[in-house]
């Protein structure tokens, strides 16, 4: 992960002072999570550059991270891009090793803060899950950036494989290095949807502190708080009204847009599975309950109201979704005896993990089709061979009724990240062949309106051990 930042100012030796890193020493910092180093692989009279290069080790990644379950274990957490792409561990980089810079201080020359330089900065690998170049051009641009940006294929030697998430960026641009820093601090993790550490009050105040003067007149603000902020809520509506101060606010932050009639239909539907599966699992006498890829915690919210229910337990890959559910959960806003009945944690389906065994019940509400073909597998030892709850409640989609879908047919999915859908005999095969492999009796159910010949748009299994 390398950022470089050249100017080609009449005095390269002016530069050394603003960032307070002399040019002929090689500087290296400790991070929690590796190490940044700082040298300056070109400099003359002309044209002086400087390179940050982030050295994180994967190990001191997992070791450090606030954003892992107690004891959690997922090969992603140690295989993954972290140390290889431009992200928010590269605006704590900046922060730290650039700090005086960023906050505008140069004792030797004080004169050279509000210089204006011209600068050439160039990002090796970039992330922009979504919007792609078009993000990035409508984050950099209005800022008077020249922006060029490269998509890199995912491999040269398989074009139809598409390409990537990432991208090389290279910008222009004549300001005060103080702007340059602040710019690259706010908006490199804005396109980043991983962040590292833990999103609270703390990086809504350093969202402001480095965006003023600046973000409050970008036409894209609300969506550079909401990414910074990773889409929480009640972060991104303080860190907008704080921004505007009193300034008519653009409602759309909290107002969607209207939805359309699929969308209506989809919502609904989801409320109908929600209720549905709550009553199952209220059916099945357990107190303990487990759900499983639990995301923003809609099942939660709804078991909640049940006093059944002592333990109510989620756990979801994305640590993202863990912090959406807790805000909409109103977590800090409960009794500390309604807080105990919840326990929030991050971790795979996939992989063999103490924390799920012992519970009464067990949800997977419409995550199974997120898992690829050749994972299954594991999951089914994972829930079934040793966590082995009493009963699991679990749906999926039936493809059959994608007909009834605008923009879709029979051989389109309804989610991009869909691995694969069944129709309602092959979910009954996988159901049956669970059943039998580990002694548990099964059920089928229709889970909305049915439809002849198609059946209902999702469908549950309900499995019951050893009964």
């Amino acid at each position: 992960m390398i950022l470089n930042i050249t100017t080609t100012h009449r005095t390269t030796a002016d530069f050394g002072y603003l960032l307070h890193k002399h040019p002929d020493k090689f500087q290296t910092f400790d991070l929690s999570v590796g190490k940044v180093h700082v040298f300056y692989p070109e400099k003359s009279e002309e044209k002086i550059t400087v390179s940050l290069l982030l050295d994180i080790d994967p190990i001191d990644m997992v070791r450090n991270a606030r954003n892992l379950g107690r004891d959690g274990f997922a090969l992603a957490h140690y295989v993954n891009d972290r140390p290889y792409v431009a992200s928010s561990f590269m605006s704590v980089a900046l922060s730290k090793v650039f700090s005086s810079a960023m906050n505008g201080k140069c004792k030797e020359r004080p004169e050279l803060v509000e210089m204006k330089l011209p600068f050439e900065i160039s990002i090796a690998s970039l992330p922009a899950p979504k919007g792609g170049e078009m993000l990035i051009r409508k984050l950099f641009e209005p800022l008077g950036y020249k922006v060029e940006v490269k998509n890199h294929t995912l491999d040269d030697k398989f074009p139809e494989w598409g390409v990537s998430k990432y991208f090389s960026l290279r910008l222009e641009h004549t300001i005060t290095t103080k702007e340059l820093l602040s710019h690259l601090y706010v908006l490199i993790p804005a396109l980043d949807n991983d962040k590292h550490y833990f999103v609270s009050k703390d990086e809504m105040e350093k969202l402001l502190q480095k965006g003023k003067g600046w973000l409050n007149d970008h036409p894209e603000k609300e969506s550079i708080i909401k990414r910074y902020l990773i889409h929480l809520h009640s972060l991104s509506r303080q860190a907008l009204e704080r921004l505007t101060e009193g300034e008519e606010i653009d409602r759309s932050i909290e107002a969607p847009a209207e939805k359309t009639e699929s969308e209506k239909r989809k919502e609904t539907l989801h409320e109908k599975r929600i209720k549905l599966v709550a009553q199952k699992l209220a059916e099945s006498g357990a107190e303990r309950v487990l759900d499983l890829g639990c995301g923003d915690g809609k099942l939660i919210r709804e078991l909640l109201q049940q006093k059944q229910f002592t333990e109510i337990a989620g756990m979801d890959v994305s640590y993202q979704e863990l912090l959406k559910a807790k805000e909409k959960l109103h977590f800090n806003e409960m009794s500390p005896k309604q807080q105990e009945r919840i326990h929030l944690f991050q971790g795979s389906l996939t992989y063999r993990d103490k924390r799920l065994e012992g519970f009464d019940a067990a949800a997977v509400v419409e995550v199974i089709e997120h898992l690829d073909l050749n994972r299954l597998r594991a999951f089914e030892r994972v829930l079934f061979e040793c966590a082995q709850p009493q009963t699991v409640v679990l749906t999926t989609p039936n493809k059959e009724y994608n007909v009834m879908w605008e923009k879709l047919d029979a051989e389109n999915m309804r989610h991009d990240d869909h691995r694969f859908e069944w129709t309602r005999e092959e979910f009954a095969q996988w159901a049956n062949k669970i059943g039998e492999t580990y002694n548990y009796n099964v059920e089928i159910l229709p889970v909305g309106d049915e439809e002849a010949q198609i059946g209902a748009p999702s469908q549950m299994a309900i499995f019951r051990y050893g009964n």
